[in-house]
């Protein structure tokens, strides 16, 4: 199997400091957490950005700040804004950051509701519309999927050319309307996919660390960090990224998958190699 990669989501859009005063908001806060989930194994760091009062924000000059500040810090680690932003954004918001020189983006692939009356609103027009223009630009997406149906989705946009290889499938599982995070649910996306893909498992809340044991198992990647789970375990809070992507590291030692770097991160995904001097 190949080298694990994993991705640490450090700030997320809805979770705020009131349920983990960790979770970070300055630009500051935020190089801190990097910085202390890439030493703990992380090879992707999966960025929402927020500002300094914890308001989700798509603005390209916050992103560029807050890139930069950590491309400073952390060398070569991978770094995936969110095209999804925060419920209630327009596309043209959410999709601002991709006029910055990315190398790797979220690209969503369906509606789901979110709970009470929140609707995470992605039309199939959406999709094509991220998907053309992450293609024109170089930006290498993941292509998260909360159900089944957005991976027949993503196939049959795939057919008809507007998702060209290598495709990254992102398995987020365990939101409160969308598809749970049994071994099952797993399984059944895990086999739904084109067998050259490679996938990563976003486990939501309880099932983050379950769902990271079953994707080191069958050759898949994983995502945990403080938008995803606060958690360390049950009613313990997480002092930090650091401590969730450490467990995760734990758990790849012991199934004798070595924790790939940024370098081999991007070559086990086909991505292009990096450059320090168009990347921000």
């Amino acid at each position: 199997m190949d080298k694990l990669i994993i991705t640490c989501a450090i700030s997320g859009a809805e979770v705020m400091k009131t349920h983990n005063p960790y979770v970070p908001y300055t630009p500051v806060e935020m190089v801190r957490e990097a910085r202390e989930a890439v030493e703990a194994g992380a090879s992707i760091l999966h960025v929402h950005a927020r500002e300094d009062d914890g308001t989700p924000t798509q603005s390209k000059a916050r992103y560029e700040t807050i890139i930069r500040a950590i491309r400073e810090t952390c060398g070569d680690v991978i770094i995936q804004p969110s095209t999804g932003g925060a419920v209630g954004m327009s596309m043209d918001e959410r999709l601002a950051v991709c006029d910055l020189p990315l190398e790797m983006a979220t690209l969503d692939c369906g509606t789901l509701n979110f709970g009470g009356d929140a609707i995470f609103v992605n039309t199939e027009n959406d999709i094509i519309r991220a998907a053309k223009l992450m293609s024109e630009r170089g930006i290498y997406p993941e292509l998260e999927c909360f159900e089944k149906g957005h991976i027949d989705t993503v196939l049959r946009l795939i057919k008809k050319g507007l998702m060209p290889a290598p495709h990254h499938f992102s398995f987020v599982l365990g939101t409160p309307c969308g598809m749970q995070g049994s071994a099952r649910d797993f399984h059944f996306m895990r086999e739904s996919i084109p067998k050259d893909a490679t996938y990563s498992v976003v486990g939501i809340g309880r099932y983050e660390f379950p769902l990271a044991e079953l994707a080191i198992q069958y050759g898949g990647h994983v995502r945990v960090g403080l938008e995803d789970n606060i958690y360390l375990e049950k009613g313990v809070l997480a002092k930090g990224n650091r401590v969730l992507v450490e467990h995760v590291a734990a758990l790849a030692r012991q199934y004798n998958r070595p924790l790939a770097t940024p370098a081999e991160a991007r070559q086990i995904l086909g991505m292009e190699a990096f450059d320090d001097e168009s990347i921000l």
